[in-house]
């Protein structure tokens, strides 16, 4: 028996409290977005474009989240050979890729009217892409190696390397010459804008806690079936 069938967990989660979660967080987002929508006045460069800071900028802040649970959760994999904690990895990864996205889209729909194009390739949008693409390759290292512990290794070592690449994208505007402007925070908006941006980085946040807990169980849900029918075969062919 391998480590990562010794080491897995047997029993299914129960996800009753974590629905009630979901719904609370989702409730939360819309009325985050309704507060914002009432009470941000439009930007005078900008106008209504503004308001997509309020999905765009928590979507990045996220995004790193995750990323930084995908670096903890590999290394602690590393560490334990505890299959839980390969599988925490990948639905971070999943998770953060997903906002990884959003925030390229979102960042594309603004910079057209702000810059005049809908791409360029600034320090700031490369690095995110480069990003991207690293963590796509992840999710499909995963779809594609099948023996649980050689894919649980090799995704560890991805999800590092991916990791990695979020310091490097968060001060890509300090260290080169960009187009994109520096990372907008609550101290550095005007007073009307702040509070918006606060309560949609929360409701991003718990959207994300939600999706990650979510996609966590159903991997779990996932092995425990194939761990039993693996148990079920070895029993059937030693009592034969």
């Amino acid at each position: 028996m391998t480590s990562a069938v010794a080491n897995s967990p047997f029993e299914a989660p129960k996800s009753g409290r974590w629905l009630l979660f979901g719904w609370l967080a989702f409730a939360y987002l819309i009325a985050a977005q309704a507060i914002s929508i009432a009470i941000s006045p439009p930007d005078r460069d900008m106008g209504d474009l503004q308001k997509i800071l309020y999905i765009h900028v928590p979507a990045a802040w996220n995004m790193g989240i995750c990323y930084f649970l995908v670096a903890i959760y590999s290394m602690r994999y590393l560490w334990k050979r505890d299959e839980r904690d390969d599988l925490k990895a990948a639905a971070a990864a999943e998770v953060g890729t997903l906002l990884n996205g959003l925030t390229l889209v979102l960042g594309m729909i603004w910079g057209r009217p702000t810059w005049g194009v809908w791409w360029a390739w600034d320090a700031r949008l490369t690095s995110t892409l480069v990003m991207f693409l690293i963590f796509a390759g992840y999710l499909a290292l995963r779809a594609f190696v099948d023996e649980p512990e050689r894919r649980a290794q090799w995704s560890a070592a991805a999800g590092l390397f991916g990791a990695i690449n979020y310091p490097i994208v968060y001060m890509s505007v300090r260290w080169w010459r960009t187009l994109h402007q520096v990372q907008s925070t609550p101290d550095t908006l005007d007073p009307s804008y702040a509070l918006s941006l606060r309560l949609n980085a929360f409701a991003i946040l718990f959207i994300a806690i939600f999706f990650i807990r979510r996609r966590y169980e159903a991997a779990l849900t996932e092995r425990v079936a194939e761990h039993e029918l693996q148990a079920a075969v070895l029993g059937g062919s030693s009592r034969g």
